[in-house]
Parts: structure tokens; sequence; C-alpha cells
């Protein structure tokens, strides 16, 4: 049985009001995105594989965006079925082509939704080669604290 829609939506206005607030500078860091996440949560990562539990997870997100302070990551659209969610976004990252255009991935998210105003479980998508393309066409370079992805992370991205 799913959970109201209602409370979804609730929850996810919270979510992306959060994301909105990050791209904008208004909060530091992605690791309160946690807050939105059960204890035991699943979160799957293109770049940095399985992670499991809300500690690992703060840990995570944390590490995994030390250095991204100037991407951005807006989102599009967000479709319901059930418990599952599904938000389009776009990762931008710096840098401008040589036509004034942004280097822009499109990315997906989907999370399930477990009541209570927490998701036990997202997996990211994101085409890694078209982002590589467009960060080597940018001449990108880490930022400060920048942390490399785990050269062998877990694939497994069930639920």
């Amino acid at each position: 049985m799913s959970h109201p829609r209602p409370e979804i939506e609730a929850t996810l206005a919270r979510y992306q009001d959060l994301r909105r607030r990050i791209d904008a500078g208004e909060e530091r860091g992605w690791t309160g995105i946690a807050d939105f996440f059960t204890d035991d949560c699943v979160y799957i990562d293109p770049a940095w594989g399985r992670v499991e539990g809300i500690a690992a997870l703060r840990e995570f997100l944390d590490e995994s965006m030390r250095g991204l302070e100037d991407w951005k990551f807006p989102v599009e659209y967000v479709a319901i079925e059930g418990d599952t969610v599904v938000i389009k976004w776009t990762q931008i990252s710096p840098g401008t082509r040589a036509d004034g255009s942004a280097y822009a991935q499109s990315g997906y998210s989907t999370l399930v939704y477990a009541g209570n105003g927490k998701f036990s479980y997202e997996e990211d998508l994101l085409n890694m080669a078209h982002v590589n393309e467009d960060l080597r066409a940018a001449g990108w370079r880490p930022g400060e604290g920048f942390v490399m992805p785990p050269a062998s992370p877990n694939r497994d991205w069930s639920r």
C-alpha cells in the first residue's frame, strides 16, 4: 500500500527547496539531504556506487560534493507513481562552451518513499561518459578538498 500522495508531495517540496537553497549558495554542502532518508537507506551514485545507511550517506554527501561548490543541479520535473518518485534534473558544471552555452548533463533520480518524510532508496543515473567529455572540454580542475570516487565501487543497485 502506497503512502498518501499529499504526504509524498509535501516531502518532495521540502526536498526540492533544500536542493534549490544549496544551488543558490544559501546552504553549505549537501549533507542536509541525508535528513530526508531512513536510517537503513540505500543510495546509488553513478560514480561512487552503493552507499548503505544514514551515517555512510552523510559521509558520502560530504566527500562526493567537496570541491564541487560551483556546480548546480536544478530540478526540471518530478513524477510520482505510488511510493516511487522520479526526479529529472540537470547537472551544470563550471565553464561555458565557445558558443556561451553551459556544460550540462541530463540526470535522473529514482527514489522510494518510506513514510514520515523519509526516503529509503535513491538511485541516480547520469551518463558519466558525457560528464567526462564535458569536464575535459571545459578544462575543469577539482576544487579544494575534492575527493575521488572509489576505484572499485559496489555496483549493486538492488533495493
